[in-house]
């Protein structure tokens, strides 16, 4: 079945725009995943992914995994509390665009409404700004959780670009 999406790209494009949220618990914390373990990008791309068509990947056998969590410019950041795994994001960096992706974000859905998301987010953004990077976007969907878009702007991102797609959903 066919069906029509609403794709929208956001930005920022300055450290101080962001409108930071705090820790939602003092125990938890981001920690980058080096050295790279694909295990984990994959791990939360299933299950996180499972409830927002994210399909792309999952064709990928492990080496395709490996090749892309050792890409230079792919960071890994996952956030745990008290050794729970509660979400993460990668961030791609493009060097000589002065840009930064953040690839896939997302929380466990357990954790989803208790303001993890919108101190991941946060951290995110901050981290996109470390390499002299003037730019951090990322792109979501009529697809993506219904709090997703609101997350990015009440952070201070800005719809840059939209656009309506058709995608196959059966």
């Amino acid at each position: 079945m066919i069906t029509k999406v609403q794709r929208k790209y956001l930005e920022i494009n300055a450290l101080n725009d962001i409108n930071v949220s705090d820790k939602p618990n003092p125990s938890c914390k981001i920690e980058a995943r080096i050295p790279p373990d694909f295990q984990i990008n994959k791990f939360f791309y299933k299950q996180i992914g499972k409830n927002y068509r994210w399909i792309d990947r999952l064709v990928w056998n492990d080496l395709r995994w490996i090749n892309y969590t050792n890409n230079k410019n792919l960071e890994t950041y996952v956030l745990s509390d008290n050794s729970n795994l509660i979400g993460f994001f990668e961030l791609i960096f493009h060097p000589d665009e002065k840009k930064c992706e953040i690839a896939y974000f997302g929380i466990l859905d357990q954790y989803i409404g208790k303001k993890y998301g919108g101190y991941l987010l946060s951290e995110a953004l901050k981290l996109g700004f470390r390499k002299n990077t003037n730019k951090v976007w990322l792109h979501t969907c009529t697809l993506d959780h219904k709090n997703a878009l609101k997350n990015y702007i009440k952070r201070g991102m800005k719809i840059f670009r939209s656009e309506t797609i058709n995608v196959d959903i059966s």
